[in-house]
C-alpha cells in the first residue's frame, strides 16, 4: 500500500446493552472507521471527524428514540401476555476504495424494532486524501457533464439485462430507477463507480439493496491523485 496514495484503516467498536426492568431492551453495536494518513494530518482529521459524527449521531438516535420505543412495547406486551423480542441497532462500515488518493467506504444501519424483520439504511461517503473533502458524484464527471442521464442509461441497461434472466425488480423498475436516482448513493470499489438503491426502492425486500457497477473503463478514467 502506498503511504502517500492511501490511509492506514483501524476499526473501533462499540457495543452496548439497553436494559430497563431487568430485561435487555436494545442491543448496540457501531463499528467505526479511525483513518491514518501519513502524509496529511489536516484531511485525516477531517475524515475521522465526519465517520465520528456519523457514529454518534447513530448512538444518540438509538438512546432517544429506539430505547422509549422498546420500553413501552416492552410494558405493553407484559400486559397483553405477548412475547417481547429485543430492539437492535447496528452501524457497520465497509471501506470500498482506498487508493489514488481516495477513500471510499459506505455504512449500513440496521434496525430491528419487533417487527417480521429489520431495516437497513446504506449510506456512504467518498473522500479526496489530499483534502478531507467529501466528493459529490457530480465531482467525479467533467463540468457540466449531463452525469445523471449518462449513469441512469448505464443502469437501466444493466437492469434490462438482469430481469432477463431472473425477475428480482417490480415491474415498474425502469421508472422506479429515474424516480428513485439519488446523486449522493455512491461509492468507488476496484471495478468501477457503484449506484445503489435503498431496500423497496426498485426491488422488493427480498432482493435486498440493489447495485449497478458503471465500470472505469466505461467511466473513461479511474481516480487520480
Amino acid at each position: 500500500m502506498n503511504k502517500n496514495s492511501s490511509a492506514v484503516i483501524s476499526m473501533r467498536e462499540t457495543t452496548r446493552e439497553f436494559t430497563y426492568d431487568r430485561t435487555t431492551m436494545l442491543n448496540l453495536k457501531i463499528q467505526r472507521p479511525v483513518v491514518q494518513l501519513y502524509f496529511n494530518k489536516s484531511a485525516q482529521n477531517r475524515i475521522n471527524q465526519h465517520y465520528f459524527a456519523k457514529a454518534n449521531s447513530f448512538y444518540r438516535t438509538a438512546y432517544s428514540e429506539l430505547y422509549p420505543q422498546a420500553v413501552k412495547l416492552y410494558r405493553e406486551s407484559k400486559e397483553s401476555g405477548f412475547p417481547f423480542h429485543a430492539f437492535e441497532a447496528i452501524m457497520q462500515f465497509e471501506i470500498t476504495f482506498n487508493e489514488r488518493c481516495h477513500l471510499s467506504s459506505y455504512s449500513d444501519s440496521y434496525q430491528y424494532t419487533g417487527g417480521a424483520h429489520g431495516t437497513t439504511l446504506r449510506s456512504s461517503e467518498t473522500f479526496s486524501l489530499k483534502t478531507g473533502k467529501k466528493l459529490a458524484l457530480s465531482d467525479l464527471f467533467p463540468k457540466d457533464f449531463n452525469y445523471r442521464g449518462f449513469l441512469l442509461g448505464q443502469i437501466i441497461t444493466q437492469a434490462d439485462e438482469i430481469m432477463e434472466k431472473e425477475q428480482i425488480f417490480f415491474d415498474d423498475y425502469r421508472e422506479l430507477i429515474v424516480q428513485n436516482f439519488n446523486p449522493s448513493s455512491f461509492y468507488l470499489s476496484p471495478e468501477g463507480l457503484v449506484i445503489y438503491y435503498q431496500q423497496y426502492d426498485i426491488a422488493p425486500y427480498a432482493s435486498g439493496i440493489i447495485e449497478f457497477t458503471i465500470p472505469y473503463s466505461v467511466l473513461g478514467s479511474m481516480p487520480e491523485c
